[in-house]
């Protein structure tokens, strides 16, 4: 989905400052289309619901695995 990669990398340029609505039209999706994006970015864990200045959400921290084995 073109318009969930587009979102996403808007949204960590954001870094709160706009909501996530007013992020969506600005990047012309509606109301509907932005509120679609967010559900399937929360089901794959790219973002998490937190009060992050104007912004509801944020990017999941990723962490960084090391190899154990050696």
């Amino acid at each position: 989905m073109k318009n969930k990669d587009r979102y996403f990398k808007a949204l960590a340029q954001n870094n709160g400052l706009l909501n996530e609505i007013d992020l969506g039209e600005q990047l012309g999706l509606n109301q509907d289309e932005t509120q679609e994006i967010i559900v399937r970015l929360l089901s794959e864990h790219k973002i998490e619901y937190v009060e992050n200045k104007s912004c509801n959400y944020r990017l999941n921290k990723t962490t960084k695995r090391k190899n154990k084995s050696r």
